[in-house]
């Protein structure tokens, strides 16, 4: 087991609580240089509650029992440990008690857009879709097709998804009798050569679907909707105002059109028909539900987080 790094000397931290973070190589060292704006926040918030944090690597995260932890995007594993991971673009953090995001607090939460200052909305909405997009949201059309981002594990269906993605594909070419239906490869994810054979053979089947890796950017500025299990995709398409239909449990999924297994011909329809207020979710989901590491509210935010999950601060 490697040791782990903490800010005070040994005997110091004899006299008090600690909290380990488990953290990958490259992170933990960041971490423990003081080089991490966010993990940083998260340690001055515990230092100034009595808990000493230590810098401890990932692998180790199950060797240790009981004590308080914090775990960057795997499960925690034991009573009083958390994970907090980025939610999908820096600065925004979030803290909880599971790494699934579908049980996450803001999966659970009510969006209500009645209680968020339009103005504000579309001001902080605006910056985004620049600052991640450039001009790209701006020149937006829909071409007639529907954008399937492809995740892994194709033939499996997994207990928070619908169905497996490749019966999602079947399902799209099903239920959109009209549009062409351009399902992309993730660059990152492996395939295996049966899942390769198995998306050809489809291929060959409907001449709709065409099946490519990659350009995300291009098929939210043209396809008429987004499909998927729950890509963070479908997330970037709010930014170019595109509707999604998910076939799986996620955070973000507020806005959505959450697939009917039962009525999927209607769930393909509403889709068509979604014209939710992007600006006023993207302020919600980010500005009020998850922590603006950027901020000066974000040590009060990381305080409330880790009292709602019973910790001393």
């Amino acid at each position: 087991m490697s040791a782990c790094r903490g800010l005070d000397s040994v005997g110091q931290m004899a006299n008090h609580q600690t909290v380990r973070f488990y953290l990958e190589p490259p992170l933990r060292e960041s971490a423990a240089a003081g080089a991490h704006n966010f993990i940083g926040l998260i340690a001055k918030v515990c230092a100034a509650a009595g808990l000493v944090p230590q810098y401890c690597d990932l692998a180790d995260a199950g060797l240790a029992n009981g004590g308080y932890a914090l775990t960057h995007m795997k499960p925690p594993e034991r009573p009083n440990g958390l994970v907090f991971r980025r939610v999908y673009q820096y600065p925004f953090w979030q803290i909880d008690q599971t790494a699934a995001r579908w049980d996450w607090d803001t999966a659970q939460a009510k969006f209500d857009p009645s209680q968020i200052d339009l103005a504000e909305a579309a001001r902080f909405f605006a910056f985004w879709q620049k600052r991640l997009y450039g001009a790209a949201p701006k020149v937006t059309k829909q071409a007639g097709y529907i954008y399937v981002p492809l995740q892994g594990r194709l033939s499996e269906h997994r207990s928070f998804q619908s169905c497996s993605p490749l019966q999602m594909l079947e399902h799209c070419l099903a239920h959109e009798p009209l549009r062409q239906v351009i399902a992309t490869l993730h660059p990152n994810e492996h395939y295996s050569a049966a899942e390769l054979a198995a998306l050809e053979h489809l291929e060959r089947q409907h001449a709709r679907l065409t099946v490519t890796v990659g350009d995300m950017v291009q098929h939210l500025q043209n396809c008429d909707y987004v499909v998927t299990q729950n890509s963070s995709a479908a997330f970037g398409g709010f930014f170019f105002q595109k509707p999604a239909l998910l076939f799986a449990k996620i955070d973000f999924h507020h806005i959505a059109v959450r697939a009917d297994m039962a009525d999927l011909a209607e769930s393909f329809a509403q889709v068509t028909r979604n014209t939710p207020d992007y600006a006023q979710y993207i302020w919600w989901f980010w500005q009020d539900q998850s922590i603006n590491a950027g901020r000066t509210d974000a040590e009060a935010k990381i305080a409330a987080r880790l009292r709602r999950f019973g910790w001393p601060i």
